[in-house]
């Protein structure tokens, strides 16, 4: 009988080793059709899900509260299931290096709790080749095992994307790869199980790690086509919105629009790319150019606001302005690279300590990551410049009347950044608003 057929019979459990925006999701779904174990090394998250509560946002408290899922940060519980899937980070460092450490101490996690039979699939994003020259030594370290001949491995790249209710686990075509034939039809099989889009059968393990992280860059590299344009037609007195809005009208041109680019896979996959890239001596050259044009975007805006408060005869040292929103994308209460964090900084260089108000961000993690504590929307008054940075559904119920409210009524004119274009710009070009938007 396969490890399939046992799962399904309930002879045998899938365990999730990471319980973050992409683990909780796939452990949810499985549940509802098979035995799944959540690990999570984080205590305190896995308590939250006992107690009913989704950090995440991704399926909700009610979701969780009934769900199947044994949840634990015990990772002896691991020893009690065989089909395994690792959902864990992996960041950059400083220097935009791969940080593998997530990925390395996941391994060794499973492997001290691997038994003969298993298998094994990793979900995080990597360089092709990470998942057998990385990982299966760790495995087959800690466990004493040997790969291809006690257990397998396969990898099957997440893409779910945070925030998103559309699209989900289950409505996403799912990648999936094996080490060998035999795993790559237990791997599709299992993932069959939930995802009702139907999977890709990539032809090796290294090909699905490749297609994960270059769909990220391909995105990359738009938004930075993007936000160069914005630059540009700035500087031309063009409003960028409005020649996409012209250019979209043209069945093949591709719908992207300027932005800060953060989070955990647009703003970090092609680092992993152009890493590896540079081991074989090839040095980037677009996908490069595209990384640096979107980290500078930060930076760009607040030397935008800055302008923008000197044409409105404000001093710049000193200056009120509210920041709304600190995650790195809409309706997510991730903070974590967050771009938004560069505008506070660069802002802070010019003598200028922004109020920052985000009520669907993580408040807790804003301030241990970033030392920030937000304030309310109450606190937004007296202002000299008012930066709608993220575009929250909140954000989006804001009518004239209330960002008239945010600002200092004796100032002549009032600066109003609209990172994200959520606005009517007709109704603020009036001699009393400098509006700007990327």
């Amino acid at each position: 009988m396969s490890l399939y057929e046992k799962i399904v019979k309930g002879e045998e459990k899938i365990a999730l080793v990471g319980l973050g925006y992409v683990g909780m999701p796939i452990a949810v779904a499985f549940a509802r059709k098979v035995g799944v174990i959540g690990y999570d090394l984080n205590e305190a998250k896995i308590n939250q899900y006992k107690n009913g509560i989704d950090p995440t946002n991704e399926v909700g408290d009610e979701v969780i509260r009934n769900t199947k899922v044994e949840f634990t940060s015990d990772e002896t519980k691991l020893k009690e299931a065989k089909f395994y899937i690792v959902a864990v980070p992996t960041p950059v460092n400083d220097d935009h290096t791969p940080d593998l450490t997530p990925v390395e101490g996941a391994s060794r996690i499973l492997g001290r709790n691997l038994s003969k039979g298993s298998i094994v699939v990793f979900e995080s994003t990597v360089y092709p080749g990470v998942t057998e020259d990385v990982c299966v030594p760790i495995l087959e370290k800690e466990s004493g095992l040997k790969c291809g001949v006690d257990f397998k491995i396969g990898y099957s790249p997440e893409r779910i994307n945070p925030g998103d209710k559309v699209h989900r686990l289950e409505t996403i075509t799912k990648i999936v790869s094996g080490m060998d034939e035999e795993t790559l039809d237990e791997v599709a099989h299992v993932y069959e199980l939930v995802v009702e889009a139907g999977v890709h059968r990539a032809e090796s393990i290294k090909v699905a790690e490749a297609a994960k992280v270059i769909e990220n860059s391909q995105r990359d590299i738009n938004i930075a086509f993007m936000n160069e344009l914005s630059i540009i037609f700035d500087k031309m007195g063009i409003d960028t919105q409005a020649v996409l809005r012209a250019a979209g009208t043209k069945w093949n041109f591709l719908k992207f629009f300027p932005g800060l680019v953060g989070g955990h896979c647009i703003g970090v996959d092609p680092y992993y790319l152009t890493y590896k890239a540079e081991q074989l001596g090839y040095h980037s050259q677009i996908i490069l150019s595209g990384r640096r044009i979107n980290d500078d975007m930060g930076k760009y805006v607040a030397e935008s606001i800055v302008k923008k408060l000197i044409a409105a005869d404000r001093p710049v040292k000193g200056a009120k302005i509210a920041i709304l929103g600190f995650t790195f994308k809409e309706n997510c209460p991730d903070t974590r690279n967050t771009k938004v964090i560069d505008i506070y900084n660069e802002l802070g260089e010019y003598g200028i300590t922004p109020l920052v108000v985000d009520t669907t961000a993580d408040a807790d993690e804003a301030k241990r990551l970033y030392g920030i504590t937000f304030g309310s929307m109450s606190d937004i008054k007296d202002m000299d410049a008012v930066i709608i940075a993220v575009a929250h559904d909140e954000f989006l119920k804001l009518n004239k009347s209330d960002i008239d409210g945010f600002f200092n009524k004796d100032n002549k004119v009032k600066v109003l950044a609209d990172i994200k274009g959520l606005l009517d710009k007709s109704e603020y070009a009036g001699k009393d608003y400098i509006y700007w938007r990327l």
